[in-house]
């Protein structure tokens, strides 16, 4: 948020949920209508059994999902902020809402750089972060010499 100019804090103090859970971010100037902006992120695994079935009945159905989540626990802030949930699949879908923010980011990155390829590379570095991400998940799930002779 920093490099397009919007100046941003995360995980801002005087936004908790009930729960003490904090957005992941928001901008310091206002974003739209008066208000700043506030997102948080998660990631969401495409093929758990509980998305399945509509993960292959539509792309992105898990990410839309997600999204929906993260939106009814921040309705609380809604009045005040304009919240963006940016949900992202494991395989690769991202929610539509968190889609087109990642893209006026990039595009707003193009602008301060002059680079037209700024929303490419931005991209890039999502799904680098999205490999690691299942990579530490995948590597998880297997068992250890130690815990082989244990058993």
């Amino acid at each position: 948020m920093a490099s397009p100019n919007f100046p941003a804090t995360k995980e801002p103090a005087g936004l908790a949920r009930s729960d003490g859970r904090r957005p992941d971010g928001v901008t310091l100037i206002p974003w739209e209508g008066g208000k700043s902006l506030a997102w948080d992120a998660t990631v969401i695994d495409t093929l758990a059994v509980s998305y399945r079935t509509r993960s292959a009945e539509v792309a992105g159905a898990a990410a839309e999902i997600a999204a929906d989540r993260k939106t009814t626990k921040y309705t609380a802030i809604l009045p005040s902020y304009c919240f963006v949930p940016l949900a992202f699949e494991t395989l690769g879908p991202i929610n539509q809402e968190g889609l087109a923010l990642i893209n006026l980011l990039g595009y707003r990155l193009a602008q301060t750089s002059g680079d037209n390829r700024e929303t490419t590379f931005l991209f890039q570095r999502l799904s680098m972060t999205i490999e690691r991400f299942n990579a530490v998940a995948f590597s998880s799930t297997f068992l250890t010499h130690q815990s082989i002779c244990e058993d």
